[in-house]
This record gives structure tokens, C-alpha cells and sequence, in this order.
């Protein structure tokens, strides 16, 4: 259940819409001055759509980024280029707005996805009370953030304090890991799974799977289309990538 106040999905920086033919043909990445790590093109660094240079705070980071170019053919494809996206916007935006990010991640802790269960049937509800009580308890054990489940549709406030600690341990993290955790929490519907994919307890197939009991459930009953399958793998995809983001950035 997500609360319909609740913030929507960050804005991305956007990637050159123009078609761009591949001017390079080496990629790699270098030691950068200043510190971090630089993707080069031709021994050349790149620059984000506001022209700061491409430079992420791991080598694996920078390598993952600098892959996704060179697997590029002909033409730029700006949609194959998930990890470059979210390297320009925590150069680009995240870093020059930490705290209302913060306060957004902070915001679906009060309406969090694992706290709402059905009240029926019973074998859905049995799931979910199996499934994301340990990571509800995992929160208030490992991170100091306690929510309190409900039953039903009908939108429960948490405590202050809580979302006060989720907007605190945002805050924590550097621009890419914030910008990281801003796509995974939107995603997932929850701050209490964003945290736990953020910090390697959970796998970006895991927490995924986690996210979606319901519509598990509702398609084990009466099936699934085309296009809601090809959804569903796309955001899929998208855990997947966040989960090599963050390992990346470790």
C-alpha cells in the first residue's frame, strides 16, 4: 500500500536525446585528479549533461559506467545506459539537494510497502506476514527504524522518530549512493527494502521479489499479459542494475 501523498520517482538527469553517432573507440578509466575515478574515451573523460566530468568515487563504479559505452554501437542509445544516468544525477542534481532527497526517501517510510497487509485471502496474507516481518525486524534491529505493520488499505501514520532516522541515514550516504537509494526506494515501494538493498543485505532480485508479493500473488490466481510481464522484467532489470550500483560503489 503506498500512501497517495506519498513523493514520486526522482527526476533523472536525461541523457542527450539527439542521435549521436560513436565518435570513440577506447574506453576505460583512469585515476582522476582530485580524486576518484574518471571514465575515458580515447583518454578523453566525458562530460554530464550540466558538462562536469564523468568521475565516480570507485574504480568498479567507473567501470561499470565506462562498460555501458563501450557496448555501444553505431549510434548513442541513451536508454542502454542506466548506470550513466544515475552518475550524472548525483553529479548533476542529488548533490546540490540532498536534504529534500533525503526527505523524499524519508516519505515512504511513512507509507511503507511491507508494513500494508491484505486482509485477505489468508494464504496472501500468510506470505506477507512471513516474508517482510523479518525484514521489519531487521530495520529496527540494524538501522533503529521501527514500523508498525497494519492490516488493509487504509494509510497509517509512523512515527515521527522513524522517518526522522530513514531521512538521517540518507544523509549518511555520499551523492551516489543517495541517488541510488532515491531510484531503489520509489521502486521497491519502500524505504525499509531501498535501505537493505542499499547495504547489501538484500540482492536486487530478492528485494525486488519482496516488493511484489501481491502482484506475485494476483498473477499465480489469474495469469499475466504480455505487456504487464514485459513491465515487470523491466523493473526487474532495474533492481538488478541497483544492485551492481551499490555493490560497485562498496
Amino acid at each position: 500500500m503506498t500512501d497517495p501523498s506519498a513523493p514520486r520517482r526522482p527526476r533523472f538527469v536525461e541523457l542527450s536525446p539527439d542521435r549521436v553517432t560513436r565518435f570513440w573507440k577506447d574506453v576505460g578509466v583512469s585515476p582522476a585528479d582530485g580524486g576518484g575515478w574518471a571514465v575515458t574515451l580515447d583518454g578523453r573523460t566525458p562530460k554530464t549533461p550540466a558538462k562536469a566530468p564523468l568521475v565516480l568515487p570507485t574504480e568498479a563504479a567507473a567501470r561499470l559506467v565506462a562498460d555501458e559505452w563501450a557496448a555501444q554501437g553505431e549510434f548513442l542509445d541513451p536508454h542502454s545506459m542506466p548506470a550513466t544516468r544515475l552518475a550524472s544525477t548525483a553529479i548533476d542534481r542529488v548533490g546540490q539537494a540532498r536534504d529534500a532527497v533525503a526527505e523524499e526517501i524519508a516519505a515512504y517510510a511513512g507509507s511503507d510497502a511491507i508494513c500494508y497487509l491484505a486482509e485477505h485471502p489468508t494464504p496472501l496474507v500468510e506470505r506477507q506476514r512471513r516474508e517482510w516481518t523479518p525484514w521489519r525486524d531487521w530495520a529496527a534491529r540494524e538501522l533503529g527504524v521501527r514500523l508498525e505493520p497494519v492490516e488493509g488499505v487504509v494509510h497509517r501514520a509512523q512515527s515521527p522518530e522513524a522517518i526522522g532516522r530513514v531521512k538521517a541515514l540518507a544523509l549518511q550516504l555520499d551523492d551516489f549512493r543517495l541517488t541510488g537509494l532515491a531510484t531503489a526506494t520509489p521502486l521497491l515501494g519502500s524505504a525499509v527494502l531501498g535501505l537493505a538493498l542499499e547495504r547489501g543485505a538484500l540482492t536486487g532480485e530478492a528485494a525486488f521479489d519482496l516488493s511484489r508479493i501481491e502482484e506475485d500473488f494476483q498473477e499465480g490466481q489469474w495469469g499475466v499479459d504480455a505487456e504487464a510481464e514485459e513491465r515487470t522484467a523491466a523493473r526487474r532489470s532495474e533492481a538488478n542494475l541497483l544492485d551492481r550500483w551499490f555493490r560497485a560503489l562498496r
